[in-house]
């Protein structure tokens, strides 16, 4: 039988869902890794063959938005109508039952090593490193996941577009905690990022204005390895703390970018792919000289220190076809590379913009955006 609808015919649907609900199915859709537009659209075919569904409370409901086949979502209406429910219930009522006829899978075995270590770098900037980290970092806090966004990079726009203020310049910080010359513990500098549905899940360490002397202090350290495992050092006593520590790096080539790559190896007894390195880039050509650079370095790591150190994947950030063959042919390129895979490509959109300007997070700002979507599959497929 054919279904009355076109499942690649999706329209926006919005309704006003209690956020415990809302929650829920993002967390179990990340766990499954099913899109939450999929789950929402199998929700309602299940539900519309159900009867004598329980009520869900709705009450403080607040929006969330998704698509569904455009037939699909006409007669669930009808269905509402004819059923004597609101649509809100109706929608909540397939999300419920969703969730109930897809139990979460067993807990995976508890990994040794502790946090799973994504660092995101290119030694080009203006690609994107911040923006993609900050909002995979709320993407992998949405699901349920205690994340930690570290701003690595002396500039500190992360930590200046999420509204928070930078680390005083004679303030303990990371840096200092890396030299060894802070006082305290590193947890202490840690706040809360709020808002959205990833609210007490996300963490950031802000940045400071004396990471910019780390690289020349790094190499006048007298110890030897403190110039690959300072980071490690540092971060060691948050690792239990969280399931995710995201990195957004510097723009550069030089050996704090090396404490990081060292940082999100692979560990003894972890499996390839836990950790490792997300590459954002844009469809244009020097990307891919400034990749070919970033590849070489951490080839000389892997050899000098004989270590592994996996490449992720790609982010093709800020996309926009109309540009022509410039931007079609390169990203057919970095397709073509095929490992590290493309993990997404996301579209230019105001979206990023907008928050950035507003300083909000993006999933805050516009969780229902084509990039925020984005997002949550680069969470979704570093976290398989």
């Amino acid at each position: 039988m054919t279904a009355p609808y076109d499942p690649n015919d999706r329209e926006k649907v919005v309704a006003k869902l209690p956020s415990e609900l809302r929650k829920e199915l993002k967390v179990r859709a990340a766990e499954l890794g099913k899109d939450i537009q999929d789950a929402v659209t199998e929700g309602v075919e299940a539900w519309r063959k159900s009867k004598g569904l329980a009520v869900v409370d709705t009450s403080g409901g607040t929006s969330f938005a998704t698509y569904l086949p455009a037939g699909l979502y006409g007669t669930l209406k009808k269905d509402c109508t004819a059923r004597k429910i609101s649509y809100n219930q109706g929608i909540a009522q397939s999300i419920r039952l969703w969730i109930d006829n897809n139990p979460s899978p067993r807990p995976k075995p508890p990994r040794v090593t502790g946090a799973r270590r994504v660092i995101f770098g290119n030694q080009k900037g203006g690609v994107g490193k911040t923006s993609v980290s900050a909002g995979v970092a709320q993407a992998l806090a949405e699901s349920g996941h205690r994340t930690l966004l570290i701003d690595f990079d002396p500039q500190g726009h992360l930590t200046k577009q999420l509204g928070y203020d930078l680390l005083g310049i004679d303030d303990p910080s990371l840096a200092k905690h890396m030299l060894g010359e802070a006082k305290g513990e590193l947890n202490e500098l840690l706040v809360p990022i709020k808002g959205g549905d990833f609210e007490d899940h996300l963490w950031l360490l802000p940045a400071c204005k004396d990471a910019f002397l780390l690289d020349a202090k790094l190499a006048t350290s007298r110890s030897v390895r403190i110039k690959e495992t300072a980071l490690e050092k540092a971060l060691e006593p948050l690792e239990q703390l969280f399931d995710y520590i995201v990195v957004d790096c510097p723009p550069s080539l030089g050996y704090a970018m090396d404490t990081a790559l060292y940082y999100c190896r692979t560990r003894e007894g972890e499996e390839d792919g836990t950790s490792g390195i997300v590459i954002p880039v844009l469809a244009e050509d020097s990307s891919a000289d400034a990749y070919d650079m970033l590849y070489d370095q951490i080839q000389d790591l892997i050899e000098d220190l004989n270590i592994g150190i996996a490449l992720l994947g790609f982010v093709v950030n800020m996309y926009d076809s109309r540009k022509g063959y410039v931007a079609t042919s390169s990203l057919d390129e970095w397709n073509h590379i095929g490992d590290p895979p493309v993990l997404a490509v996301i579209p230019e959109l105001k979206d990023q913009r907008e928050a950035v300007r507003v300083k909000k997070p993006l999933l805050v700002h516009a969780p229902y955006g084509d990039q925020a979507d984005v997002m949550r599959t680069v969470a979704r497929r570093i976290s398989a």
